[in-house]
């Protein structure tokens, strides 16, 4: 598939839940910012893909990073990081969303596991009353965009 038709609207992704959930397939959620791609990332979203048959994505929309990492971010809007996140071997689909947390969308697309770094607790993650069960990931030390827009500036 190609990188753009991975990127999908909140009713596609409910629909596409529906048909994998018909086929009997394990479904997988993860999100986040991912504002600047590193290698913490693709560890943990191939750790995620890992968990299932198919991988849906949250990206937070612009105005939620603004709102949850200060008003010099995102680095890189949303259209941007959606393109480089799809084209990643190990998502399947990404789906943009407004609110601070991905607890509508995890309610919407009911996953049988939701994924999150090991920085989270169970009872902390959102959405997690809607999800089969919660995984926690390692999270590689070191990695962190906050750590290389630091570097950035230089």
């Amino acid at each position: 598939m190609k990188t753009a038709g991975k990127i999908v609207s909140l009713r596609k992704a409910v629909a596409l839940r529906s048909a994998l959930k018909k086929a009997g397939k394990r479904v997988v959620f993860t999100n986040g910012c991912f504002d600047l791609l590193h290698a913490g990332h693709v560890y943990s979203l191939e750790k995620a893909r890992s968990l299932g048959d198919f991988l849906f994505l949250g990206l937070n929309s612009d105005a939620s990073v603004k709102r949850l990492k200060g008003p010099s971010r995102p680095l890189n809007g949303a259209a941007d990081r959606a393109i480089v996140l799809a084209a990643l071997a190990a998502v399947d689909a990404v789906v943009v969303f407004k609110e601070d947390t991905p607890q509508n969308l995890i309610k919407a697309l009911r996953p049988d596991i939701l994924v999150k770094g090991a920085d989270y607790r169970n009872a902390a993650v959102a959405g997690a009353e809607f999800a089969g069960r919660v995984a926690l990931v390692p999270l590689l030390k070191g990695r962190s965009t906050t750590a290389l827009a630091r570097k950035l500036k230089c």
